[in-house]
C-alpha cells in the first residue's frame, strides 16, 4: 500500500485552476459594481482632503454623503430623470 506523506503538498488539479479563475471573476466583478454605486468615494475624498487640503477638517462619512446627494438635487445635469 502505498501511503502519501502528509507533509507532501497536494497535486495541482485541474478544478483548482477553475476555482481560482472564477474566485478572480467574482472579486472584479464586485469591485466594478462597488466604483458603479460609489462604493470608493469616500475614500477618494478622504485622501483628496489629506494631500491637497491638509489643514482642512475633513467631514464624516455621513455628512460627506450628506452633502454629495444635495448636490446631485441641486445639479441634476448627469441623471436620467
Amino acid at each position: 500500500m502505498i501511503r502519501r506523506h502528509l507533509d507532501a503538498p497536494a497535486r495541482h488539479t485541474p478544478w483548482r485552476a477553475g476555482a481560482a479563475a472564477v474566485a478572480r471573476a467574482v472579486r472584479t466583478v464586485g469591485w466594478y459594481l462597488d466604483s458603479v454605486v460609489g462604493g470608493q468615494d469616500y475614500q477618494r475624498y478622504v485622501a483628496h482632503m489629506r494631500r491637497v487640503h491638509p489643514g482642512k477638517p475633513i467631514a464624516d462619512k455621513s455628512a460627506y454623503w450628506r452633502e454629495r446627494y444635495a448636490d446631485a438635487e441641486r445639479n441634476p445635469g448627469a441623471r436620467c430623470c
